[in-house]
């Protein structure tokens, strides 16, 4: 099974080939953020899911940690991200959901991962959900 740096490695080496099915089938992309601090490309691989316009959702989650991920952090700061999901490489504006556009895609993102909900009964945070809309 592949993670971290490596997962995105042979993700981008085989343009999805390898890394986009991952663990219980899961589909993953390799989301670049830069970083808040440095400035500098970071990059992830994350399950993900279309919404109704074709655009990846992707939940920051931290395994329900009781803070955000770094990575969700850094598109705060800096919304324009780039992504790839198998072979399609493109620029995006990451944009936080709300409400019920959330509960929709939550519920979407836990049919394929459903630790997910495991993960919110862990911490008193709102795990934040993220549309990557292509710029």
């Amino acid at each position: 099974m592949l993670f971290g740096d490596e997962h995105v490695r042979r993700y981008e080496e085989t343009d999805g080939e390898v890394g986009h099915d991952w663990e219980k089938g899961a589909p993953c992309l390799i989301l670049t953020t830069k970083g808040r601090k440095t400035g500098e490309d970071r990059k992830f691989a994350l399950i993900y899911q279309f919404d109704e316009q074709n655009n990846p959702v992707i939940v920051a989650s931290k395994g329900g940690a009781p803070e955000d991920p770094g990575w969700y952090k850094n598109l705060q700061a800096n919304p324009e991200v780039k992504a790839q999901v198998k072979a399609d490489k493109f620029t995006a504006r990451a944009r936080t959901l709300e409400g019920e556009e959330r509960a929709k895609l939550w519920d979407k993102l836990a049919a394929v991962w459903p630790d997910y909900n495991e993960y919110a009964k862990k911490t008193d945070r709102e795990i934040p959900v993220v549309v990557l809309e292509r710029v």
